[in-house]
């Protein structure tokens, strides 16, 4: 081969190997990179692909498999087609001649994730062509290993999260309540969005929802350390705007830790009253008996963490007819709008009437769009039992 031709050939590689770079692991979806592997391959490589992934708990270590053709293994093992591009007809083609078709392994740091399949209609591949299609396996198989270990993260951050808001403390009996919690549809790993009931003496029963600042372990972590300092600090049973004043302090004493919005509400059935105080929260929304919605007005004073104080108390009558709803702000904050329309559109709601608290949060997280939220999303319903 001249050296014309060589630096020709060297340039394609190259080329071919900067388009792959740019094309394959846009995203951190296991099957977005498997699709654009499989649309790679076929503008130029192929006429027909498929690529073919093991189960996320059956993902082998190379030396598990001593054989010569890494892809032997794989091939003995349960695969699951997840993408396919080109003509299926290619594989049992009319003429006589059979298509050439290449099995190549998707293997990264020595773990074996998958196979591609490539076929040809008319005659085999070049050794650059198979280079190109061994390159761009194993660009995918990287991305698909960073697919799952994202994955894999996200499902642990998930799986806290559940655990530490799936017993929150049960209110008095005269209280019924129910809450929801639903983690971002964006891939995103979960933030710190919790919520409690602490019950008090004499009936009543304090209602909180927070939202530790970020998102990850690193914010579902703090969001345990908020939940166990304000539980001891509630035990004074303080008006809300001095457990707050008290919570404050105590997380402003460790510069380390994460600022928190954070909404209380103390109901109080005997007298039919709630009183809120606010550390930078968005406000709650009360519903009537004839299902109409109003936001109720709580200064909102500095998140917590910051140790500037100045929270405010506010009182409103709570009847056994109105359902008390608090959440945070991923159920009706979006992209590009203003607050103030957010919280328009929600006030704006009207729900059917006598509807009992659990059917509350389910009406609200259906016109709101809660199957597909940007943020994670924590939301509470209460009503006072009538006597």
């Amino acid at each position: 081969m001249s050296a014309s031709s060589t630096g020709h050939a060297e340039r394609a590689r190259l080329r071919a190997a900067e388009d792959a770079a740019e094309r394959i692991g846009t995203t951190l979806d296991a099957r977005t990179t498997c699709t654009e592997l499989a649309r790679f391959v076929c503008r130029s490589l192929c006429d027909a692909a498929a690529v073919e992934l093991l189960p996320d708990d059956a993902v082998p270590h190379q030396a598990e498999h001593p054989a010569a053709d890494p892809a032997a293994a794989v091939v003995r093992a349960t695969l699951h087609r997840v993408a396919a591009v080109g003509h299926a007809h290619l594989l049992e083609p009319d003429r006589g001649s059979a298509p050439a078709v290449v099995t190549v392994p998707l293997l990264a740091h020595g773990h074996l994730h998958g196979v591609l399949r490539a076929a040809r209609a008319d005659g085999g591949f070049t050794a650059d062509e198979t280079a190109t299609l061994h390159h761009a396996a194993r660009l995918a198989a990287v991305h698909l290993a960073h697919a799952r270990r994202h994955a894999a993260a996200r499902r642990t951050a998930l799986d806290l999260q559940r655990a530490l808001l799936a017993e929150p403390g049960r209110p008095h009996p005269n209280v019924e309540l129910a809450t929801r919690y639903l983690p971002a549809d964006s891939g995103a790993l979960v933030g710190g969005d919790w919520c409690e009931t602490i019950r008090l003496h004499y009936g009543r029963t304090l209602l909180v929802m927070g939202d530790v600042m970020g998102h990850g372990l690193e914010a579902a972590v703090e969001m345990s350390a908020y939940r166990s300092a304000l539980r001891y600090v509630a035990s004074a049973e303080l008006p809300p705007h001095r457990v707050l004043r008290q919570l404050d302090a105590v997380v402003a004493r460790d510069d380390r830790r994460r600022p928190a919005t954070c909404l209380l509400a103390q109901l109080d059935p005997a007298r039919s009253l709630a009183s809120f105080a606010s550390a930078g929260h968005l406000p709650p929304v009360v519903f009537g008996a004839d299902g109409t919605a109003r936001l109720l007005a709580v200064p909102a004073g500095p998140p917590l963490g910051t140790g500037a104080g100045g929270y405010e108390l506010v009182t409103s009558v709570l009847t056994p007819a109105d359902t008390l709803l608090m959440f945070t702000d991923g159920l009706v904050e979006r992209r590009g709008e203003d607050i103030d329309a957010s919280l328009s559109r929600l006030a704006g709601l009207r729900l059917p009437a006598g509807a009992a608290p659990s059917d509350v949060l389910d009406e609200a997280l259906r016109r709101l769009g809660g199957g597909h939220v940007e943020d994670d999303v924590a939301v509470l319903a209460a009503r006072i039992r009538g006597r």
